[in-house]
């Protein structure tokens, strides 16, 4: 069980979250809301002696397992989403000086043809919905013709313009992701409707800042290796090596979707067509509500028994009998959220190496003011499994309210 939590003891230890990748190399490539912090990560590996295989099932933005080959050890990982492989691979590839000099060409070369390219010419853009609430035009024009000139590349060269462009199309947007309906915010200095050359100019010089710094962390060698795979977490990937260490934070049982941040990227980067395919794809993610996510939970049944049943039965009629309208759909989701993590706990026993440790960094969660505890739920499944030394720590509060924590569910492999 947890320890009774000391509220005015713990602070929100900003540090250990995605908001200390930002200025960390690679790490910082990209910012996904839900990702935990790169020192949090380091310091689970702390003594594991050199070349030990480290374990992530729930890749997200590849922290893990680029942390493990920065510190010399084998990274691998899994995600479900297609786009965060991608990413994965991207961030923990080894880059020769002479690719990263053809990228800095490429990147001029695309700046210059965007700057040439005519506002009023026929340009690819994607299907993301009311997409001139993102962008203003100048901003949308610049997006496009920055997207049209890098389709000219291909491999490692393209992967790290792509980058580039990904930073870039979010920091200029208007889109803010601090509510689970997201908002876009008003700016003043941005017409909606007008087209500003000067904008679009300083977007593309924006894309070449972002290219140039993308180059440089790049430099940065990594003394170990990493592999990204695509698989779902509820089955053993094919292809991973027994490991030393289990370290991964899956999605949280709050109904926040890592898709909902990464739609813009993944419509920019075709990984998305139309809107159905993020519902679809977020369907197959443990706690993926985007979408048909949400509506294909009125239809769900389990389809295995778990250890937390009665408690979680429990739950659940609360949250059933309290959210109104809401509350079936919300009881289900819990439901199926930890069905599906007792199947991936399954799945990953076999990956852990005898005398292995595992380390589950997870948040706890409330619906209609009924607490599910997650990390109680994952030890329990844990010691369920045969694991051994199994304990949560609290790591540190959350932002959201006073009842939330996040917490750290370790075991060892007897």
């Amino acid at each position: 069980m947890t320890a009774a939590i000391d509220r005015t003891a713990l602070a929100r230890n900003e540090h250990l979250t995605f908001r200390a990748n930002r200025e960390v190399g690679r790490h910082g490539w990209l910012r996904l809301t839900p990702a935990y912090g790169v020192r949090l990560v380091r310091g689970r590996m702390c003594g594991l002696p050199p070349g030990s295989v480290v374990t992530d099932p729930f890749s997200g933005t590849g922290t893990t397992p680029l942390a493990a080959a920065e510190l010399g050890h084998v990274g691998q990982s899994t995600d479900v989403n297609p786009f965060l492989v991608w990413l994965g691979r991207a961030k923990v590839r080894h880059y020769p000086h002479r690719t990263l000099d053809e990228v800095r060409v490429a990147a001029l070369d695309v700046m210059a043809g965007a700057a040439r390219t005519d506002p009023d010419g026929a340009l690819w853009q994607p299907g993301l919905h009311q997409i001139e609430k993102w962008w203003s035009p100048g901003e949308l024009h610049a997006l496009k013709a920055l997207r049209a000139e890098i389709d000219a590349y291909s491999g490692p060269v393209a992967d790290l313009l792509q980058i580039a462009l990904c930073r870039v199309l979010i920091a200029v947007s208007s889109a803010a992701f601090n509510h689970q309906s997201m908002s876009f915010a008003t700016r003043p200095d941005r017409s909606p409707a007008r087209f500003d050359p000067a904008v679009t100019a300083t977007t593309v010089t924006h894309f070449g800042a972002e290219a140039a710094a993308l180059i440089e962390s790049a430099r940065h060698d990594l003394p170990g290796t990493a592999t990204v795979h695509q698989g779902d977490s509820r089955m053993c990937a094919s292809g991973l090596r027994a490991a030393d260490l289990v370290l991964t934070s899956p999605p949280y049982a709050n109904r926040m979707s890592y898709i909902r941040e990464l739609r813009p990227y993944m419509y920019w980067l075709r990984f998305l067509d139309e809107a159905g395919d993020a519902g679809r794809l977020d369907w197959q993610a443990i706690g993926g509500t985007w979408g048909s996510a949400t509506s294909n939970l009125r239809g769900w049944k389990p389809t295995t028994a778990t250890p937390v049943d009665d408690e979680m039965g429990v739950v659940c009629a609360r949250i059933a009998a309290d959210g109104g309208r809401s509350g079936p759909l919300l009881a289900a989701y819990v439901h199926k959220y930890h069905h599906d993590m007792w199947l991936h706990f399954q799945a990953v026993a076999g990956l852990v190496r005898p005398g292995g440790k595992l380390s589950y960094i997870v948040g706890n969660s409330t619906f209609y003011g009924h607490g599910v505890p997650a990390q109680e739920w994952y030890a329990c499944m844990l010691r369920e499994l045969g694991y051994v030394d199994v304990e949560v720590e609290v790591i540190r509060k959350r932002n959201s309210n006073k009842a939330l924590f996040e917490f750290d569910v370790r075991a060892s492999r007897p």
